[in-house]
C-alpha cells in the first residue's frame, strides 16, 4: 500500500505541470483530496492550533494505521463539522492520536495542512486543474 507521503514526494520529482496532474489523477484517493482541499481552500478553517504539536512520532515500519484510512478524522477538526461541538481538549486528542498513528511523514502533511502552507511540488494551480471543483477561491 501506497502512503500518501510517497504520492507526493514523487509527485515533487517529475517536472512538468502535465506529468504532476495525470500522476496526481492516477493516485487519486479522498485522502489526497482532503489534504489539497485542506491545505489550498481558503473555505476550509481549522479549529486545531497551527503548527506542531507535541506528540510522539511513530515508528515508520511499525504504523498502526495510514492517512488512506484515518483522513475521515479530518471532519473533527474543521470549523462547521462535528468537532465543533466537542471540548477543545478532546477534538485536540483526536488530532494527537491521528498524528501518533500515522507514519511520521504523514504526520508533517497534516500538519503542514492545518497550519495551511503549500506542499511542496504541488501548486494550488497544479492541485485545481487535477480535481476541478475540489477547491475554492
Amino acid at each position: 500500500m501506497i502512503h500518501l507521503y510517497e504520492v507526493i514526494e514523487k509527485v515533487k520529482d517529475l517536472k512538468t505541470k502535465e506529468e504532476k496532474i495525470n500522476f496526481l489523477r492516477k493516485n487519486e484517493s479522498w485522502a489526497l483530496k482532503d489534504l489539497l482541499k485542506g491545505s489550498y481552500d481558503p473555505s476550509i478553517e481549522w479549529l486545531i492550533p497551527k503548527g506542531k504539536p507535541p506528540f510522539e512520532h511513530n515508528l515508520g515500519e511499525s504504523i498502526p494505521t495510514t492517512l488512506l484510512k484515518e483522513n475521515t478524522q479530518f471532519r473533527y477538526f474543521v470549523k462547521g463539522g462535528p468537532g465543533q461541538k466537542m471540548m477543545k481538549a478532546k477534538r485536540e486528542k483526536i488530532y494527537l492520536a491521528l498524528l501518533e498513528g500515522i507514519h511520521p511523514k504523514d504526520a508533517e502533511l497534516v500538519i503542514s495542512m492545518i497550519s495551511k502552507k503549500s506542499i511542496v511540488g504541488i501548486p494550488k494551480k497544479v492541485a485545481k486543474e487535477a480535481f476541478p471543483g475540489l477547491i475554492n477561491d
